[in-house]
């Protein structure tokens, strides 16, 4: 089984890579992918770095980790990223592959309002995870849930961080901090 971690990563920090081991060893996967979204359909305001500096900050952070891999399917076509296109087409690329769908329990409630929500559901196994006790929501077609600890950092405080100056060590890992301050990434609107 091969799990997809989708988001915007902007920028991928410890709480996701967490996120994404603990699940991988609840159940067992044998692959996460964390897939980037080129352009999330459902936030309106943009990301705050370029969808290369992305993926290159989402490779950084995950080099040498066993079973983690980027998957480039949505920064690789253009317009809004739509789960269920990723679905469809990595369904073409590798057919007879189990694919389990990570999401978190809050982005699971928005699933109604994603384009052909019923089809994902049938594209890949839904396995939601739910941090500090959580409530899961009824999502029609969820596989499993997994509990997973609650680590309270967020992309927006990283963003927020440099933005102001401040260091993000230990917020996000070594290699990304350095990809930051090297080309860098959420000052003065400079992403």
């Amino acid at each position: 089984m091969i799990g997809l971690f989708g988001g915007s990563f902007d920028p991928i920090h410890h709480g996701h890579l967490i996120v994404a081991r603990s699940v991988a060893d609840a159940l067992d996967l044998g692959e996460v992918r964390f897939v980037p979204a080129r352009q999330q359909p459902l936030k309106g305001g943009g990301h705050g770095a370029s969808a290369e500096h992305r993926a290159r900050m989402v490779e950084l952070a995950i080099a040498g980790e066993p079973g983690f891999s980027l998957e480039r399917a949505e920064l690789d076509r253009p317009g809004p990223s739509y789960t269920v296109d990723t679905l469809r087409a990595l369904a073409t690329r590798e057919p007879g592959v189990d694919l389990v769908l990570l999401l978190g329990a809050d982005a699971a409630r928005d699933l109604p309002r994603w384009r052909d929500g019923d089809a994902v559901v049938r594209l890949a196994r839904l396995a939601l995870f739910t941090r500090g006790g959580e409530a899961v929501p009824d999502i029609p077609g969820t596989w499993r849930t997994v509990p997973v600890p609650a680590i309270e950092i967020s992309a927006t405080a990283v963003r927020q961080r440099v933005a102001e100056g401040r260091s993000v060590r230990y917020w996000v890992p070594d290699a990304v901090a350095e990809h930051i301050a090297a080309h860098g990434l959420y000052r003065n609107g400079i992403g």
